[in-house]
């Protein structure tokens, strides 16, 4: 026997990356990519409920090796977009849960094991999924026009002290009149954002906040108020993007922008770790 064949196979792990009830497409699967480092996708069953999977190397993939390499934004992008990869092969015949990314078991018992373990939670997530797609809003304030420089020269005027004192408290008068205008425009964003809200939750099964993300991440100068996810049954999706298109065109609500973009798979709605019951924030499936 030579010493290639003697040696032992590297040690690996199961990289899982959604459950359904439907089995996927043996040939979209197979055309699928997950991980670049990895094996071919493949099911494995645990009673009749399919768990999508990859062998990945443990060198690789173990805790110390996965936690440097995510902390690389490349390498996090890269193990993101994979894992959509798989969690939409998995969804090419009916309703997924997508697990967290990076969800990792010692061999295919253990992950059978979970999938078992969670039996409960994973049938009403299925029911809760099917025939439903997901739908991103994100509301942020208009840019409001840049300021005008001001004059500051009569309050630095020290040659008549009188007309320095009137100079200085014109200047603070226009700046609490900046001030209370930037308030009351903020106020105004708000109550048009959660009008946006309100209308469009009218059209969905469910909806959920999402944290604002932050103006170095948006690349904008106005803040993002709103951050939601919508759950769209297929039957109203052109309800709903018809009432969507009248916020994103220009016009009902001058002082938000509205950006949307799906369908997507229902990621926000569909946490195996988690209660599937409603939140505070979210609204209860039909």
């Amino acid at each position: 026997m030579s010493a290639s064949a003697a040696a032992p196979a590297a040690p690996g792990l199961v990289c899982a990356f959604a459950v359904t009830r439907t089995p996927p497409d043996p040939a979209g699967l197979a055309a699928a990519r997950g991980h670049e480092e990895g094996g071919a996708l493949r099911v494995l069953r645990a009673g009749d409920l399919c768990l999508v999977v990859q062998d990945v190397p443990a060198a690789l993939f173990g805790e110390e090796a996965l936690t440097e390499r995510l902390n690389r934004p490349e390498d996090l992008e890269r193990c993101a977009r994979a894992h959509h990869r798989g969690v939409e092969a998995a969804a090419g015949r009916g309703p997924a849960v997508p697990l967290p990314m990076a969800t990792l078991y010692r061999g295919d018992r253990t992950a059978e094991r979970a999938v078992a373990a969670r039996r409960p939670v994973l049938d009403t997530l299925l029911e809760r999924l099917r025939d439903r797609t997901e739908w991103a809003v994100k509301v942020h304030a208009a840019e409001a026009a840049p300021e005008a420089p001001t004059d500051t020269g009569a309050s630095t005027n020290t040659g008549a002290s009188a007309g320095s004192g009137s100079g200085g408290r014109a200047y603070l008068s226009r700046a609490s009149a900046r001030r209370r205008e930037r308030q009351g425009a903020h106020g105004r964003a708000l109550a048009e954002a959660e009008a946006v809200d309100a209308a469009l939750r009218s059209h969905a099964v469910a909806a959920t906040r999402h944290r604002p993300q932050s103006e170095r991440l948006t690349g904008r100068r106005a803040p993002q108020l709103l951050n939601v996810a919508y759950l769209v049954e297929d039957a109203r999706r052109a309800e709903f993007t018809t009432a969507l298109a009248r916020f994103t065109a220009a016009g009902p609500r001058p002082a938000v922008r509205v950006e949307a973009s799906g369908p997507w798979i229902p990621y926000s709605f569909a946490r195996w770790d988690e209660d599937p019951r409603p939140g505070p924030d979210q609204e209860a499936p039909s």
